[in-house]
């Protein structure tokens, strides 16, 4: 067995005045599954000595002469899965966790903490290493915390979250990289997973439990929000008070110094209760390149020096990611209104485009529902093993979630060009001439091509397609975004859709002839794409976006513009390049959803003009089982099959449009 303190073997067997503690540095046990050698640690199943194991290693230690190894190469991640149950849920005290982390060069790590019992209820944390940072998240807000660390080296980590005041902060050797209030507030385990690309080591795993006591007049700092994390960004901070004492608060003063500038800001007229907070906006700054403290204090609270002090003052460090010139990073995701999970993509993309700002340019690549684009939906939906998924510069997939560590890789990494997008547009014809420009600043060749996106936000509709499965109703999966109040399904009412393509010219993989065989640096090259916007979609809430695609197949660097703004940029004569087959008529490939189905299925058209539409239904020998004429039709139409009566198996939905045979492959379960 392991060496332990006393109270450790205390620890799953009740409460101490003194708090309760737990360490491991691994050297008591033999090399192998931890698992059956441990009281303490097993796995996600609970299934001990298998695949799901980590391995106590001696390649590598940081005391002693062992350590805990994990890594994968499985598209999920996995298998292995190990578990530190912390023998009861804490949701009040002050609760610390520290470990010493070595990630390979080139590799990732992650872990998760579990809110709840039994695992896999809610999620409380997540925390992903790669690229040389680290990231934290609640499943609900992104990057609470932020810091770097070197492959190959052994670092140290420690978490302390006060949970009675719901106020968390990360540590990084010793440096404070975050405090925040988490959206979860409670712990029950530690769940060490490898992603996919993971290597990594743990050692010296340790946590502590003490209570807390409230004062009877104190404000405490709850967390210190810069607004951003990217050199040259403009960044509106926020910090947050939270009333750790018995009495209300009514005024408070705080003062932000950041890069040599002091600013106050005075809080008055509030009525703040007990365990209530406040949270304060304040001007916006810009955040420098370099390492630099930003510290946040309370300088009195109700006109007077509260009773705790030592809670008064948050300093963090600020060592924002410094971009290349001319960089923007491409977020694709892969989603459906079918998918009970992509809520959370739908949520992160959001908050992406919002902390990202002009370094992101966001695409939600919709499948098997009303806004798929089959031109782009059935190659990037070759590239992803599940829903959703996304991809950062069309590189390996990732969760929507954890899109952060791969995004500042690529944001700082030199772009072959710099892209930018004109455009003129006629409202009464509603054609829309792009020019997407690449200003060379290193040499290429004809392996690069370009490629033109169109999306939109706020898209919304009325068919039942339209209507966003939701595995968060009810709050059981935690807390997201909001969906958590909503139900299941979100009906299309109450459903907006951002970041939707809506056509990509002329293909996933960019015109094969974008450029020369040679291509020097200062060169400028342009194509121009033609698209005609169906009415319903508004062309005010447009993005174009241009993609420069390598020729190892990834966005080497993309522009992002609404259309006014494509428009002031001038459209620039180029290369033609054929109008994207997506317009013609019918507009759209036929999509037919839910597919596997039940009791029924909808079958979606989208059409540019008017056309007459026969509707049949057929088992496989081409018997007609049912068909319906439509007569004369345009835009988008969402049509039921009742299909409760069929016989599982596999039957053919075939529509004639003006003379124009389409055919589905449908599956009755």
């Amino acid at each position: 067995m392991k060496k332990n303190t006393l109270l450790l073997g205390l620890l799953l067997a009740g409460s101490s005045a003194f708090g309760q503690i737990f360490t491991d540095n691994f050297d008591s046990y033999n090399t192998g599954a931890v698992g059956p050698q441990s009281t303490y640690w097993t796995t996600w199943s609970g299934t001990e000595g298998g695949t799901e194991e980590g391995i106590v290693s001696t390649a590598q230690a940081n005391s002693g002469t062992k350590s805990l190894y994990l890594n994968s190469t499985a598209t999920n991640g996995g298998p292995q899965d190990c578990v530190l149950n912390f023998g009861s849920v804490y949701n009040s005290g002050v609760f610390t966790y520290e470990s010493d982390f070595y990630v390979s060069a080139g590799k990732t790590a992650y872990f998760n903490f579990q809110a709840l019992n039994p695992i896999g209820t809610t999620w409380a944390l997540n925390v992903n290493m790669a690229n040389g940072m680290l990231t934290i998240d609640d499943g609900a807000t992104a990057d609470l915390a932020v810091g770097s660390f070197a492959h190959a080296t052994w670092f140290t980590l420690r978490i302390e979250a006060n949970l009675t005041l719901g106020i968390w902060e990360a540590f990084v050797d010793g440096n404070s990289i975050g405090v925040w209030q988490n959206s979860i507030n409670s712990l029950a385990s530690l769940d060490l997973f490898p992603l996919q690309g993971s290597q990594f080591y743990v050692d010296d795993v340790s946590f502590d439990h003490q209570p807390y006591t409230i004062q009877n007049l104190n404000a405490a700092m709850a967390s210190l929000n810069m607004g951003g994390n990217i050199a040259t960004q403009m960044v509106t901070p926020t910090a947050t008070i939270v009333n750790a004492g018995s009495t209300a608060i009514t005024d408070f003063n705080v003062v932000l110094d950041y890069n040599g500038v002091q600013t106050p800001q005075s809080v008055t007229g509030q009525n703040i209760a007990s365990l209530g907070s406040y949270t304060v906006t304040f001007p916006s700054i810009t955040l420098s390149a370099g390492s630099l403290p930003a510290t946040i204090a309370i300088v009195d609270v109700n006109g007077i020096a509260d009773d705790d002090q030592t809670d008064d003052t948050i300093t963090i460090t600020v060592n924002p990611v410094v971009p290349a010139t001319g960089k923007m990073v491409v977020g694709e995701e892969g989603t459906g209104t079918w998918c009970q999970w992509c809520p959370r993509g739908a949520v992160y993309m959001d908050r992406y485009e919002q902390e990202y700002g002009d370094f992101w340019a966001g695409i939600a690549v919709h499948n098997a529902d009303p806004m798929t684009v089959a031109a782009y939906d059935t190659p990037i939906g070759a590239l992803f093993s599940g829903y959703p998924s996304a991809l950062v510069d069309r590189g390996t997939e990732v969760d929507p979630s954890g899109m952060s560590t791969d995004f500042y890789d690529r944001l700082q990494t030199a772009p072959v060009a710099f892209i930018t997008n004109g455009a003129n547009w006629d409202p009464s014809t509603r054609v829309l001439n792009v020019s997407v420009s690449a200003d060379f600043q290193s040499s290429a060749n004809n392996n690069y091509t370009l490629a033109c996106v169109l999306t939109e936000d706020g898209v919304t509709g009325t068919g039942s397609g339209y209507n966003q499965s939701n595995a968060y109703a009810g709050g059981g999966s935690g807390v997201m975004g909001g969906f958590e109040s909503l139900p299941n399904p979100v009906p299309a009412a109450q459903m907006v859709y951002s970041h939707v393509a809506r056509a990509i010219s002329p293909g996933f993989d960019g015109e094969s002839n974008s450029f020369p065989t040679v291509v020097n640096s200062g060169e400028t090259h342009t194509l121009n794409f033609s698209f005609t916007l169906p009415a319903a979609w508004d062309e005010t809430s447009m993005h174009i976006i241009g993609l420069l695609i390598g020729p190892d197949g990834r966005i080497d660097n993309a522009g992002k513009a609404t259309i006014s703004e494509a428009v002031s940029n001038g459209f620039v004569n180029g290369s033609a390049v054929s109008v994207n087959e997506i317009f013609s008529q019918p507009d759209a490939l036929m999509q037919v959803y839910p597919n596997p189905t039940s009791s029924s299925a909808t079958v979606a058209l989208n059409l540019k003009n008017e056309a007459s539409v026969m509707i049949k239904l057929l088992d496989l020998s081409g018997k007609e089982i049912a068909s319906r004429n439509y007569g004369m039709i345009s835009g988008m139409l969402d049509m039921t099959l009742n299909t409760a009566q069929l016989q599982a198996g596999v039957y053919v939905i075939q529509a004639e449009i003006d003379g124009n045979m389409i055919t589905k492959r449908l599956i009755k379960e």
